[in-house]
């Protein structure tokens, strides 16, 4: 070894004396080196980089998704009804390239993006007259099928490869005994035929077109979502579980969401149906107690379910009525949740 070192170090003084190498070669090389690593790191970046077209990108899940596509330095194009309210939403000295489009201008941010994400669909939380749930229905169908019409239109060359479209545990009706996974049959009420006509909607996309279709459950988040309406009951001290706080609470954090949707972008292996919803769903009483416990407020005081029908009318469904839902896919494929126990996710969110 010793022989090696020093026959190497003589051959390489030898040349450099006879060729007279000056130092200005060495600290150009140097800076070549550093110039074409930098160059392969950010041709790297690049090419990783995704052009991402997202309808209700201005909801609860929207919102925190834009904001992740944005850190991670995509392409964002916001699909919405209402461009002034989305330029607030995400002002351009925040979010530096966004593309901000109404309707008639969808075409264009289609044509080009890698992935599109249908998250658009009226909130189902409120009172529902006859003219609401056809609202419910049609604002989900209309805007699916207008994104659906415009990825099929698309020529080849600019036609995007991958569709995440939102749908909702409510597929699988309410039950107090069984459990739910993708494999499940759909239910019979009306929730149940809000989301089989919404996936089926999704389902005429060009079949070269990765389908990913997300039933999510209840989504927890400290600015929006149901936790946003049970928060200030709790600080008040008159918090408590909704009617018999039997039904089944299927929830995933907000972050969890977000992560399995950027993840369905951008994996291959993400596609079909997909829940997202946490491995351990709970039952509305240990959610209420457990939301008590964070906040350091009791859990005592349940809202009858005549109350709620008395507000609500037929929506009261939404929260007397639940389903056990677990994530099979979702495991299966490996996606690694932050927020398993709602123990957890709560902790996190009102810490």
């Amino acid at each position: 070894m010793e022989l090696f070192g020093a026959t190497a170090f003589s051959w390489t003084h030898s040349i450099s004396s006879s060729i007279h190498v000056t130092r200005s070669f060495y600290v150009k090389t140097c800076e070549t080196r550093r110039f074409r690593v930098w160059c392969s790191s950010d041709q790297a970046q690049k090419a990783n980089q995704m052009t991402v077209s997202v309808t209700g990108a201005t909801g609860f899940i929207g919102r925190r998704l834009v904001q992740r596509l944005h850190a991670d330095n995509h392409h964002i194009r916001v699909l919405t009804r209402s461009k002034s309210k989305a330029e607030l939403i995400f002002p351009v000295k925040d979010f530096p390239g966004i593309v901000i489009a109404e309707e008639p201008g969808w075409k264009d941010c289609i044509q080009g993006s890698n992935g599109v994400v249908n998250l658009a669909g009226l909130p189902i939380s409120t009172r529902w007259s006859s003219e609401i749930k056809k609202e419910i229905k049609q604002s989900r169908i209309r805007v699916t099928s207008k994104v659906v019409d415009l990825i099929n239109d698309a020529p080849d060359a600019v036609r995007p490869t991958v569709l995440v479209s939102a749908t909702a545990v409510g597929y699988y009706g309410s039950s107090e005994t069984q459990v739910f996974d993708e494999q499940s049959p759909s239910g019979n009420d009306y929730l149940a035929e809000v989301c089989r006509e919404w996936e089926a909607t999704a389902l005429r996309v060009n079949k070269d077109v990765r389908l990913a279709l997300i039933r999510i459950g209840v989504v927890l988040g400290k600015d929006g979502g149901a936790l946003a309406k049970m928060i200030p009951l709790f600080m008040m001290f008159a918090g408590g579980p909704l009617g018999t706080g039997k039904q089944w609470f299927s929830w995933i954090h907000l972050d969890d969401i977000v992560n399995l949707i950027y993840e369905a972008l951008s994996n291959p292996s993400y596609k079909g149906v997909i829940n997202g919803t946490a491995p351990n769903p709970v039952r509305l009483t240990e959610m209420c107690e457990q939301l008590g416990n964070v906040m350091g407020r009791p859990s005592w005081l349940p809202v009858p379910d005549l109350a709620l029908k008395a507000v609500l009318g037929e929506g009261a469904s939404v929260v007397l009525e639940g389903q056990r839902v677990l994530p099979a896919r979702a495991k299966e494929l490996g996606f690694p949740f932050k927020y398993s126990y709602v123990k957890d996710a709560l902790k996190a969110i009102l810490s």
